[in-house]
């Protein structure tokens, strides 16, 4: 069972984030914080596989815990699930480190589907934020100076293009392979691989590229020119 801790305030959305994890194969062991200082005293406490974090919480923002959780539980996934969608809160949310972005106005079938594929190695982001942001990187990087709403002391600087981290070949064909939505175990079926080579892969490509997400990797990637 995975370990999941719930940061939300609202009850009823705690409540029924709980009962999508319960609907996971295999069914999540969800816990519950309902503040930032509730969420690190907890995560301090045991170890996490997944935060499932909002980010209007009553003591600050929620993306203030995923550079925290960078430092102090690296192996802890982090998705965003938000009723916020905005393009900047989207990108802040994927630079800091969220593996995901959920929105609350989806259904309880959506969530555990969009939760289920990280179980299978997946970074689950809403379809229409998805969309907008693909097409945001279509067109080019972020602006400079975008920062989301609500947010004064996560400081996520603008990526520079100035050094580009060298990929090998084989981490351009993963990456490549990520970008068009393939799991770990399909990507390692394509280029007649390991799983574990994939994820050894994938770890080498988050390391170069100073990421923690498959999203954040795509972002990255395209923005400095390494994807078309």
């Amino acid at each position: 069972m995975h370990a999941i801790l719930i940061v939300e305030d609202d009850p009823h959305m705690s409540a029924r984030l709980a009962r999508v994890c319960a609907q996971l194969e295999p069914p999540g062991a969800p816990q519950v914080a309902a503040s930032l200082a509730q969420a690190r005293a907890r995560l301090d406490a045991q170890a996490f596989q997944w935060v499932l974090l909002d980010i209007g919480l009553p003591d600050g923002s929620g993306l203030e815990l995923l550079p925290w959780l960078q430092q102090h539980a690296p192996g802890t996934d982090a998705v965003v699930i938000s009723s916020l969608g905005d393009d900047a809160t989207v990108l802040a949310a994927i630079r800091a480190g969220a593996v995901g972005y959920l929105q609350k106005n989806g259904s309880d079938v959506e969530l555990a589907l969009s939760l289920g594929s990280m179980q299978r190695g997946g970074a689950p982001i809403d379809p229409v934020i998805a969309r907008r942001i693909l097409n945001l990187v279509a067109a080019g990087p972020a602006p400079e100076g975008v920062v989301p709403k609500k947010v004064t002391v996560v400081n996520i600087e603008p990526e520079t293009t100035a050094a580009k981290p060298v990929l090998s070949e084989r981490e351009l064909d993963v990456l490549r392979l990520v970008a068009q939505g393939h799991t770990n175990r399909e990507i390692a079926q394509g280029l007649g691989l390991s799983v574990h080579t994939i994820e050894c892969h994938a770890k080498n490509i988050y390391r170069k590229l100073a990421v923690r997400s498959r999203a954040g990797a795509v972002y990255t990637a395209r923005s400095r020119g390494l994807l078309p």
